[in-house]
């Protein structure tokens, strides 16, 4: 017989995210003593201190705080586990929770997201947009069930499929001596300021699949996270920047903008949607899979 339970996971958690073990036993409908009696006994089963006092507080030990990284691991799957039980029997399809790992995905995904929630309208969407190239970690720990990503890591028991395919452009002011070109070179940017969103260079394609090849580098790199603010930049002359050429073309009616490719061959990149290996079969994210490459294709 197991010598962990749930209840120890929650009771670590709890302990250190209030503060108390007062608070702790409150919020788990436990009273103190019981809540004691029961990681005391969890101790003297394994022969391991999980806390030690300094004065009033506790103060977790090295086997505390693995215990603690277990714990906020696997209650997250426990949860998961126990709403889609809740879900199946109460004859619900569940919640697809998408994460994205790219700033220009989320404009793709609503394109998705419309049509999907009219065939399946038992189907809840939650995006969450806090992955931010931390997502397979997120799939891996039952945080989401789908990832959204330019750039996969394939790894064994995740499943990662093309769904979108775009090129990877530099945008310029209409007024830029850049503006009207098929293409640009990269020494084209060594006098430029490039704007791109706060992502390691290493991830960004402009540098890692253009510029940095070719040995160059631009006069000043400024990042900036929101789309609209980093085309208002580019528009008023402030610099360049590197976007799909979808999203440019869609806001150039908005902004004085225009794509120009990057080098003959052009920078091709594709959209990922990541999901579990054993889930490819689940009704809801199979069709919205299959969504997304019917949209692709109409492209």
């Amino acid at each position: 017989m197991s010598v962990l339970e749930r209840i120890h996971f929650e009771i670590i958690v709890a302990v250190e995210k209030l503060g108390t073990v007062t608070a702790a036993a409150k919020k788990l409908h436990l009273t103190q003593s019981a809540l004691s009696h029961s990681m005391g006994k969890l101790e003297k089963s394994l022969n391991v201190e999980i806390w030690r006092r300094q004065g009033r507080r506790l103060v977790l030990t090295q086997a505390g705080e693995y215990l603690l990284a277990v714990a906020e691991r696997s209650l997250t799957q426990f949860n998961h586990a126990e709403e889609c039980l809740h879900q199946f029997a109460r004859g619900q399809k569940g919640v697809l929770r998408i994460g994205m790992e790219c700033y220009p995905c989320y404009q793709w995904l609503l394109k998705i997201v419309a049509p999907y929630l009219t065939a399946w309208p038992s189907v809840d969407i939650d995006v969450k947009q806090k992955f931010q190239f931390g997502g397979i970690g997120a799939l891996f720990g039952y945080e989401i069930d789908m990832l959204v990503t330019p750039d996969p890591l394939f790894k064994k028991k995740l499943l990662f499929e093309p769904v979108f395919d775009y090129e990877q452009v530099l945008v310029v002011g209409k007024s830029h001596k850049l503006y009207g070109l098929d293409f640009i070179i990269p020494e084209d940017l060594s006098k430029e300021i490039l704007i791109t969103y706060p992502v390691s260079i290493d991830r960004l394609d402009i540098f890692s699949q253009f510029m940095v090849p070719a040995g160059i580098h631009p006069k000043e790199h400024k990042v900036i996270e929101n789309t609209d603010i980093m085309l208002q930049m580019v528009e008023s002359g402030r610099g360049v920047a590197a976007l799909p050429r979808w999203l440019v073309e869609e806001a150039s009616h908005r902004f004085q903008v225009a794509p120009v490719a990057l080098g003959a061959k052009k920078v091709q990149k594709q959209i990922y949607l990541g999901i579990r290996e054993n889930e490819g079969q689940i009704d809801y994210i199979s069709a919205f899979l299959q969504l997304a490459r019917e949209k692709n294709n109409r492209s």
